[in-house]
C-alpha cells in the first residue's frame, strides 16, 4: 500500500514538474505572479526597485536620464521601455512610471531630451539612441533582453513613439500618452500600439490627434485606443492608476508575451468614471 501510495505522489510530482517546465517553454519571458486586479493597479508591483543616473555627457543622441530596474538578478533578463517627455517638459514630467511600471518586472528608463523643443521626429530619434544605450552601453545593459524592447512619450514624446515604432519596427510594444503630431497617419506601424488620449485634452484633442492616430494603425494590428474620462493633455504627469493599469497590461502582453495580462485588455473594458471610451482589437494575435 505504501509502495503504491508513494508511486502515485512521484507520479503527481512528475507530472507537476512537467506541466511546469511546459509552460516555462511555452513562455520564458514571464516575471513575476499572476496578476490580479489589485496587483496592477498598485502603486508598487512585486520587484523592490533600484535606480542609477545617466548623465547627458555621458548620452550620445538624448539628454541623459534616470534607469529604474527591478533589484534582483534570479529572474534573469527583463524587457525595458524608454519613455520620452513632451514638449518643454523635462524627465520628471514622467519620472512616475519609472518605479512603477519597473516594479511590474521592466527596465524603465525615463529621458531628458536634447532641448525641451524638440519636435517628435527627433523625439523618436531620441527614444531609439536611448534605447541602444540601455542596451548597449548603460551599466545594466546585462540585466535586459534586447530583443524584448518598448517605447513610450507624453504629448510630443508621444508622437515621438509613433516615429519611433515606424522607424524601428522590431520594437514589441508602443504607448502614446496624449500623443501630438502633425503626422496623423501610421499605416507602416508593425509595433502594436496602445493609444491614450484624454477627453479633455484642448492641447492635442482626441479627434485631430489620438483617434486618427488609432484609426491609421493596420486593421492587422494589435491596436487599442483608450480615451480618459475627465481628464487633460496633463493627465499623464501626474500618477494615474488608470495608464498604468493598462500600460502594465499592455506591455506585459507584448513585449513579455505574457498571456496572463491579457484578461485585462479583452473583452474590451468598458467606460468607467476614468475610461470615457476604449476600442481594440480582440482577441489579440502577438
Amino acid at each position: 500500500m505504501r509502495a503504491a501510495v508513494a508511486a502515485l505522489l512521484a507520479a503527481g510530482a512528475l507530472l507537476t514538474t512537467q506541466t511546469v517546465t511546459a509552460h516555462g517553454a511555452n513562455n520564458p519571458y514571464e516575471r513575476g505572479p499572476a496578476p490580479t486586479e489589485s496587483s496592477i493597479e498598485a502603486a508598487r508591483g512585486p520587484y523592490a526597485v533600484s535606480q542609477t543616473s545617466v548623465s547627458s555627457l555621458s548620452a550620445s543622441g538624448f539628454g541623459g536620464g534616470t534607469i529604474y530596474y527591478p533589484t534582483t538578478t534570479s529572474d534573469g533578463t527583463f524587457g525595458a521601455v524608454v519613455i520620452s517627455p513632451g514638449f518643454t517638459a523635462y524627465e520628471s514630467s514622467i519620472a512616475w512610471l519609472g518605479p512603477r511600471l519597473a516594479s511590474q518586472g521592466f527596465v524603465v528608463f525615463t529621458i531628458d531630451t536634447l532641448t525641451t523643443l524638440d519636435q517628435p521626429d527627433s523625439r523618436g530619434r531620441q527614444l531609439l539612441a536611448a534605447l541602444d544605450h540601455l542596451t548597449q552601453r548603460s551599466t545594466v545593459r546585462s540585466r535586459v533582453d534586447a530583443s524584448r524592447l518598448g517605447v513610450m512619450g507624453h504629448s510630443m514624446g508621444g508622437g515621438g513613439t509613433l516615429e519611433a515604432a515606424k522607424s524601428r519596427p522590431s520594437l514589441q510594444a508602443a504607448i502614446p500618452l496624449t500623443g501630438w503630431n502633425t503626422d496623423k497617419s501610421w499605416p507602416e506601424i508593425q509595433t502594436p500600439t496602445l493609444v491614450i488620449g484624454a477627453d479633455g485634452d484642448t492641447i492635442a484633442p482626441v479627434a485631430t490627434h489620438s483617434e486618427p492616430f488609432y484609426e491609421s494603425l493596420p486593421g492587422s494590428l494589435d491596436k487599442a485606443y483608450l480615451e480618459l474620462n475627465g481628464a487633460s493633455h496633463f493627465t499623464p504627469n501626474t500618477s494615474n492608476t488608470t495608464i498604468a493599469k493598462y500600460s502594465i497590461s499592455w506591455l506585459k502582453r507584448f513585449i513579455d508575451n505574457d498571456t496572463r495580462y491579457e484578461q485585462f485588455l479583452c473583452p474590451l473594458p468598458r467606460p468607467s468614471l476614468t475610461i470615457e471610451e476604449y476600442r481594440g482589437t480582440c482577441p489579440h494575435s502577438g
